[in-house]
């Protein structure tokens, strides 16, 4: 006796049953491209940052080797800040710096502006406060103004026209400063052991962050840096 018959076509069951096999090969291929573009991006993020580091830790001991060179000055990497020490200190209610601590800063402060544009770090500096501080002594508002004075007089000193012969920023430089400098007070916080030492001022670099770009200054209206009147 001759078999039956048996179906040409397969169930609907085994149909469905492939169909699902197909679907999942296909997500798990897809999953796997997402997952590759992902860990791509992270890597290349990680390697953005690495380097972020590093030019940054190149410039912080490229102004160490500047500061080497004027004695007095201390770079400490760990806060990002450029201490003068005894060099910048102020006599008690002054904001007045000596004409030989006037040349000393705009020494080292032209140093340091050749050091932002050469070295790979420069171009994640975002700006450098000056930051004036006074002793624990008096009251906090009059001591706040005038470690604001104090940062001022800073800006006074690298800005102003020379007196004489001696060196000053160039044009070039002043206007770096004009672009990277800002003036902060800070009272008698971060006071040192001695109320000389805390009459004093420190720049502090701040840095661009991974997804921070400099802003453009073309258009900004660039007046005359005037005279200090502090």
């Amino acid at each position: 006796m001759e078999e039956a018959e048996k179906p040409f076509w397969i169930s609907f069951a085994d149909l469905m049953t492939a169909l699902m096999v197909l679907f999942l090969l296909v997500m798990n291929v897809a999953l796997l491209s997402v997952t590759e573009e992902t860990s791509e991006a992270d890597k290349s993020r990680i390697q953005h940052q690495q380097q972020r580091a590093n030019d940054i830790d190149w410039l912080l001991a490229s102004l160490g080797k500047a500061a080497a060179r004027l004695p007095g000055i201390v770079v400490d990497k760990n806060r990002n800040t450029i201490d003068f020490g005894d060099r910048a200190h102020f006599d008690t209610n002054s904001s007045t710096l000596t004409k030989e601590q006037v040349l000393y800063l705009n020494e080292f402060v032209s140093d340091m502006l050749a050091t932002v544009k050469s070295a790979p770090g420069g171009k994640w500096l975002k700006r450098i406060v000056v930051e004036g501080y006074a002793d624990q002594r008096g009251d906090y508002l009059l001591n706040l103004n005038l470690s604001l004075q104090r940062s001022e007089r800073v800006l006074c000193a690298l800005l102003s026209p020379p007196s004489g012969d001696e060196h000053m920023l160039s044009n070039e430089e002043k206007e770096m400063v004009r672009d990277y400098f800002l003036v902060g007070g800070y009272s008698y916080n971060s006071a040192k052991k001695s109320l000389e030492e805390s009459r004093r001022i420190e720049l502090r670099l701040e840095f661009f962050g991974m997804d921070e770009n400099r802003p453009a200054m073309s258009d900004i209206p660039r007046g005359e840096f005037g005279t200090c009147r502090i």
